[in-house]
């Protein structure tokens, strides 16, 4: 085994893990707010782990890959943040147990102007 291959296969094996700590955090988290931001940020280190490993371990495949962990992180958080804030003008409650609401502050700010 060379040492890309090492490192690449460290890498995926790592992004694995986060994949799975993504899927737990849906399973746990309380509310759809909670979820999202753990699937979002867990998902997108995955991604981001597997295809630059992919592309260490396979240098043949490395542009390729790069392309496609920069369209990852570009995207997942833009896609998030519009599903939450759809989620959160749909009506979608916060968990009880949540202590702030910025965005309702922001929206009554954005409503007086």
């Amino acid at each position: 085994m060379t040492i890309n291959e090492a490192i690449g296969a460290f890498l995926i094996f790592t992004g694995s893990l986060f994949y799975v700590l993504s899927s737990l955090g849906l399973i746990r988290m309380p509310d759809v707010y909670n979820r999202m931001q753990t699937a979002t940020k867990s998902a997108t280190l995955a991604s981001l782990g597997v295809m630059i490993g992919v592309g260490i371990y396979s240098p043949c495949c490395f542009p390729k890959a790069l392309v496609i962990a920069l369209f990852l992180l570009l995207t997942n958080p833009i896609s998030a943040h519009a599903l939450i804030r759809a989620a959160y003008r749909s009506g979608i409650p916060l968990w009880e147990g949540s202590i702030v609401d910025k965005y309702k502050e922001a929206l009554k700010e954005e409503g007086e102007q």
